[in-house]
């Protein structure tokens, strides 16, 4: 199984104490009717029954058989490897015939009649039996080509019985990293879904996999946290936290409440090392089964679709920026013309702070609020602009496919290159040097022809800026949401949002022909 990570997961190696007081306020009155009371006051405490769970045999005894152990094979190509010798020997002559021998061991072109090498490669993971008739659902990271494209070859389904069966796969989804495979079979032990919204934290709940491919395995632990994000900020970027050891090879293996039922699909983890820590991520229940069950109809999941970037308002800087609290909504920072958002009036620069009526929060993403929600809906969308607010009414589209959505969005390059020079104006206040952007400059700093703003030469590597990590070469398109093509209007904006009480400005920033980004950076004194 592989950890996934995120740019903007922070990871705090340590210990943290949270006291949750249940209540408006906190009183120390006792005795007195409608006192508040301490939290583990034990005539106000549903206690687990002494003793309970005594053991957990019996639910596995019945659970185990219906949990699978996957492997995969696959061709993969192998790179070629220069000969050291015609290294050496073009060093001297190059015009030697050598270059164009293909080495006979390592490989030749398609061109030169030679076959490619490859070699098998596979993966290791585990699954769960849906139906007496063999469905199987697992990641579809583990039966997705190991070079980006496509699947795996061949699958094969172990039970815990040792039987084999070779699988087809039905169909999958890399959005929600979910697969459904089917065995041919009959009277297979199966299980059923759960209602993962009805877990709490503290609740039990048991893993059943095959990790590291040492046989069929159980773990047991708690809900350790709900709602758990990487920082994607995806519609599945959602998942149930668990300290029951979740390793390598439990992806794709179930995660079982007390009653039996399959309340999630054990995916990921977060570790330093890549060995279970005790931070292990499943995919809920709520989430899974709808793709599912699309892909058993042999139907693409269906996902609601704004057309818009977002940015969530989690960096203390750029909430100040736009007088708002910090983690209450998102910030739209690019809109795709002639999509859903930018029909129904959605601009660069609002910040969504509910859909349909639901705050938007780092637990309730705006990409999960809208997937969820069915396409071809009117909804309502509060949003802040100018430091007002205002509603909008959007009619959510479909969803594109993956490969769609990158067409979509361009290519993420984030190159750079070097300045020539220009008349540059220092600004004090944030820490940079500026100039306008000549055709010139904006060539050598890899921006798009239609580029507008003012360019960054210069930084100073003590001032917020830097730690916001702004670069030579970015391009500032607008300070707090006014564009700007003059470093004298950056200057002037930043003096405005000073005198009205202002500690940060929101700058929109242009890297190479990456999208642009919102970037919160404090005022200096």
């Amino acid at each position: 199984m592989r950890s996934k990570e995120s740019g903007k997961v922070r990871y705090a190696y340590g210990v943290a104490m949270a006291l949750l007081l249940g209540g408006t306020t906190f009183s120390l009155a006792t005795g007195q009717a409608g006192a508040q009371v301490a939290q583990n006051d034990r005539a106000s405490m549903s206690a687990p029954r002494a003793g309970a769970p005594m053991s957990f045999a019996d639910l596995v005894a019945k659970l185990q058989p219906a949990v699978v152990n996957i492997s995969t094979k696959q061709r993969v190509p192998v790179k070629a490897q220069q000969d050291p010798f015609e290294q050496f020997f073009r060093q001297f002559d190059p015009n030697s015939q050598q270059q164009s021998q293909p080495d006979q061991n390592s490989g030749g072109s398609a061109s030169s009649g030679q076959q490619p090498r490859t070699r098998e490669a596979g993966s290791l993971g585990s699954g769960f039996i849906i139906s007496p008739d063999g469905y199987i659902v697992t990641n579809n990271h583990l039966i997705a080509g190991l070079t980006g494209t496509g699947t795996v070859d061949s699958v094969t389904v172990t039970l815990t019985d040792g039987k084999e069966y070779p699988a087809r796969i039905v169909g999958r989804d890399d959005t929600s990293d979910l697969a459904l495979l089917k065995i041919d079979g009959r009277s297979l032990p199966f299980v059923r879904w759960g209602d993962s919204t009805k877990a709490r934290v503290g609740d039990w709940v048991i893993a059943i996999g095959d990790p590291y491919g040492v046989g069929s395995t159980v773990t047991a632990g708690i809900v350790s946290a709900l709602h758990r994000g990487l920082g994607g900020g995806g519609a599945y970027d959602r998942y149930i936290q668990t300290d029951a050891a979740i390793n390598m090879g439990n992806s794709g293996g179930p995660m079982f409440d007390l009653e039996g039922n399959v309340i999630g699909i054990n995916s990921a983890l977060i570790s330093p090392t890549g060995a279970s820590v005790g931070i292990g991520l499943a995919i809920p229940a709520e989430l899974a089964k709808p793709v599912i069950d699309s892909l058993m109809k042999g139907q693409r999941p269906s996902r609601g679709y704004l057309g818009v970037g977002l940015q969530p308002l989690d960096d203390e800087s750029m909430a100040a920026a736009l007088g708002l609290p910090k983690n209450s909504g998102e910030i739209v920072r690019s809109v795709v013309p002639g999509g859903p958002g930018s029909k129904g009036g959605l601009a660069q620069g609002d910040v969504i702070v509910k859909v349909n009526g639901q705050p938007v929060t780092p637990d309730q993403t705006v990409s999960f609020l809208v997937a969820n929600t069915q396409a071809g809906s009117r909804v309502p969308l509060e949003i802040v602009r100018g430091g007002k607010h205002a509603t909008v009414y959007v009619t959510v589209g479909e969803r594109p496919t993956e490969e769609q959505l990158a067409k979509i969005t361009g290519a993420d390059t984030g190159t750079q290159g070097t300045t020539p020079n220009a008349p540059a104006v220092a600004q004090k206040t944030l820490g940079l040097s500026l100039a306008p952007l000549t055709p010139e400059s904006a060539r050598a700093a890899s921006l798009p022809a239609t580029a507008h703003g003012v360019l960054i030469t210069g930084i100073d590597p003590n001032a917020n800026a830097a730690e916001q990590g702004l670069q030579r070469n970015d391009l500032i398109i607008s300070v707090n949401n006014q564009p700007v093509t003059a470093p004298a209007q950056v200057i002037t904006m930043v003096e405005a949002a000073r005198k009205a009480g202002r500690t940060s400005v929101l700058l929109l920033i242009q890297r190479g022909s990456s999208t642009p980004a919102f970037v919160g950076v404090e005022i200096g004194k």
